[in-house]
């Protein structure tokens, strides 16, 4: 199934398709601030399967994160943060950025490295945001890469949902894509180490 959702104001009828493929564990393609990301409910391991199927890795082993809507929704899966580190995710969230915590018990075994952290995005892009919210969990993060070596990333909706149209439930087009990834930085060290620079820009 492909839909199209305006990305300022989210259509309520094509918010609830969405939301029903979610909630009876489904496999969607969404427009993020950054890059198209493929990815699911995080409560539906049959779904985290599929989706690591897809990447071509094994569930356990994949460094997945996941989209929160909010810093409440956030703080439901990590454990608790210092002062530091969350006035510098109050600064740059919403936005092109992945932080890197420490995972709680509420994050799933099989999203979780040897490390026990995760990566949580909260990105500037109102139609997954809103999703997630109405969903009442995060949804799995993983970027749409392309098999050309030289574009890495497809910023077309269509050319996207030709790809993998036999592998997802669902493609939201919500316009152009971007072909720059999101910065990832490091919080579980006491320090704030940059793994990726990315879309978002370091002071």
């Amino acid at each position: 199934m492909y839909i199209s959702i305006h990305p300022d104001s989210p259509q309520k009828r094509n918010m609830d398709q969405a939301l029903a493929v979610l909630e009876t564990g489904g496999v969607i393609i969404y427009p993020t601030d950054t890059i198209y990301g493929i990815g699911c409910n995080i409560n539906e391991s049959k779904a985290i399967d599929r989706v690591a199927k897809i990447k071509g890795i094994k569930a356990e082993k994949a460094s997945f994160s996941f989209i929160c809507h909010d810093f409440t929704q956030l703080s439901q899966y990590c454990k608790p943060i210092s002062n530091d580190v969350f006035k510098l995710m109050k600064h740059l969230l919403p936005g092109p950025y992945t932080f890197i915590l420490e995972a709680n018990h509420k994050v799933p075994k099989m999203l979780k490295n040897k490390k026990k952290t995760i990566g949580i995005r909260i990105p500037d892009n109102q139609i997954i945001r809103d999703l997630v919210e109405i969903l009442g969990a995060p949804i799995l993060s993983t970027s749409v890469y392309d098999p050309d070596k030289v574009i890495e990333y497809t910023t077309d909706p269509e050319l996207i949902y030709e790809r993998y149209e036999h592998n997802i439930d669902l493609m939201i087009d919500g316009g152009t894509g971007g072909n720059i990834p999101s910065t990832i930085i490091d919080c579980t060290n006491g320090n704030f180490e940059v793994i990726r620079e990315g879309l978002g820009k370091i002071d």
